[in-house]
């Protein structure tokens, strides 16, 4: 088994950074990430509020900003209910989703197709994550509240490759692991 790694990206990226990732390799990420989740989802499926191409995509929504902080704890959503909606992104060029759980047959071969990554962060780490949020920005449907499409500057946001664009699978990893025993 190849020992994980300590990756540092910066948007827009490129195939030949995608196609770098392995499945459980740890990613800092610094630069423009978006963030949006279900209902925002529903309405950009031909075209996002936001240039895809080359893009990271946070299934998200954060709770109110407290006084003095840039914004309020912003965990993971389930990105299996993004599953519908994800092949049209992929083809626009987005590169990397961050979220939790697992992702349908479809998602992970338009992710081969593409060159994609999925990456993961731990349900539980919103409070934390939100220390990485330098700046934020809604873009789009700022009706939706915490729903709405946001524009983040990250400064080394933690995340680990769960599926890479091979095809590699943390989760499936995982369930061949405890199958043998």
């Amino acid at each position: 088994m190849r020992k994980s790694k300590i990756t540092k990206l910066r948007p827009p990226l490129t195939d030949k950074n995608i196609r770098a990732l392995k499945a459980g390799d740890h990613i800092l990420i610094s630069g423009k990430i978006f963030v949006a989740r279900d209902a925002a989802h529903r309405m950009f499926e031909k075209k996002p509020p936001f240039e895809a191409a080359g893009g990271v995509l946070f299934y998200a929504s954060p709770t109110p900003t407290p006084k003095g902080k840039v914004i309020g704890s912003i965990g993971p959503t389930t990105a299996t209910r993004m599953d519908p909606f994800t092949p049209a992104l992929l083809r626009l060029g987005l590169k990397l989703m961050i979220g939790k759980g697992r992702r349908g047959t479809e998602v992970k071969e338009a992710m081969k197709k593409y060159k994609a990554a999925y990456l993961v962060v731990p349900g539980g780490t919103a409070a934390t994550l939100s220390r990485h949020v330098k700046r934020v920005r809604t873009i789009a449907y700022p009706d939706l509240g915490p729903e709405a499409v946001l524009e983040l500057e990250v400064a080394d946001f933690p995340a680990i490759v769960a599926i890479d664009c091979k095809g590699g699978d943390l989760f499936e990893q995982g369930k061949k692991k405890y199958q043998k025993k």
